[in-house]
């Protein structure tokens, strides 16, 4: 059985490289070639280019780099093409992946898989249909996506999230973390997101932020995990921020190493601010109660809250059913509403709690490993 697989993103290559040991779990006969990163380079594929190339977010950020995506873009519609596998899986990275997978189908009859269902149902809901035209089978992250896909005419199964089958920290992880630096009081997490352009938009205002907490509540102290494409960037930043804080630097640290303190981190933490994305629930896995705040640039600003379906971006809002964790996002990305909203969430972390819980539970915590799960749906259709 031939595979490609394309990923533009590091959480899509940790997608695509469990759905790949997955696959060679049940179909050991099996190459791959495609785009991805360490994760999928660790199950066999060698890049066909670096896939950091991809990892672009944002109108303003992609415009000037878009006729090199497009010849990207071409040379792997060749490339799948020239091989002609029995599949073609993209994996997240719509704006990409789609377009490869509509190449491909212009040319040929390979099956086509997407993995992650577009957001249809917060933003321009078109997208379904226009897929629709090019993929065959959707892989959903979210319990509630399938309806919306196969309204639009495409097989799709709920697979699963991967946050279900990371590891937590243990509670002795936990204390081990306080004790090596010195954390005896309250711990507030920062996570002010793991591209230049969010740190950028997001730092100023989360430092603002984190002086109002410290100083409603004296001793509270500051972790930042900080994302390796911009721990450089952080490390000249976050010296002058309240909270004596503490940086997690994942450079020149082993991988495995860095992911446990990350780990214990989380579970250490009696509360989070964090930029949005899915770092929300590798906090709701921990258990840790946040507050959400998002800032677009100026061009993306105007133009994607007018699209918005949803009147919340945060995945635990929206998997669990409720509104109990804050969001600020846009225009509301505010420091007066976002320090309140902190010094709340500290004072009644509880009301969070079983939100966490059900976030979890709804994302298949306890069943079978995500990546297992959609290679099962993978073949089960073919």
């Amino acid at each position: 059985m031939n595979v490609f697989v394309i990923a533009g993103e590091p959480s899509g290559d940790r997608l695509g490289g469990a759905l790949m040991a997955g696959l060679q779990e049940l179909v050991p006969d099996i190459a791959f070639r495609g785009v991805g990163g360490p994760q999928m380079r660790a199950q066999g594929i060698e890049s066909q280019f670096p896939m950091e190339e991809l990892s672009i977010m944002g109108v303003a950020e992609v415009l000037p780099k878009l006729r090199h995506l497009l010849r990207r873009r071409d040379e792997v519609v060749r490339a799948v093409l020239d091989w002609a596998p029995d599949i073609l899986i993209t994996v997240d990275s719509p704006d990409f992946c789609l377009r490869v997978a509509k190449g491909v189908k212009a040319a040929s009859d390979i099956r086509t898989v997407h993995y992650v269902a577009p957001s249809v149902w917060a933003w321009r809901p078109g997208r379904a249909e226009k897929m629709a035209r090019h993929i065959d089978h959707v892989l959903a992250l979210l319990p509630f996506e399938p309806p919306y896909m196969e309204a639009a005419g495409m097989e799709c199964d709920f697979v699963g999230h991967p946050v279900v089958s990371e590891p937590v920290a243990s509670a002795a992880e936990a204390a081990a973390f306080r004790a090596e630096h010195g954390i005896s009081g309250e711990m507030l997490l920062v996570l002010p997101g793991s591209r230049k352009g969010e740190v950028m938009r997001l730092a100023e205002r989360f430092s603002e932020v984190i002086g109002r907490v410290v100083a409603a509540r004296p001793g509270l102290r500051v972790v930042i995990p900080a994302a390796a494409p911009v721990a450089g960037l952080l490390n000249g930043i976050v010296p002058g921020w309240a909270g004596d804080p503490v940086l997690l630097d994942p450079r020149g640290v082993d991988e495995d190493v860095f992911a446990a303190r990350k780990r214990a981190a989380f579970r250490a933490a009696d509360g989070a601010l964090a930029a949005s994305g899915t770092v929300s629930l590798e906090l709701a896995a921990a258990g840790t109660p946040m507050v959400i705040g998002y800032d677009l640039n100026w061009l993306s600003r105007q133009i994607v809250p007018r699209l918005l379906r949803v009147d919340t971006v945060t995945l635990v809002n929206l998997v669990s059913g409720t509104r109990v964790v804050p969001d600020f996002i846009g225009k509301a990305c505010r420091v007066g509403p976002m320090a309140d909203a902190v010094i709340a969430m500290l004072n009644a972390p509880e009301e969070q709690r079983a939100a966490l819980d059900l976030t979890m539970e709804r994302l298949g915590r306890g069943g079978q490993a995500p990546g297992l799960r959609a290679a099962r749906a993978i073949l089960a259709r073919m």
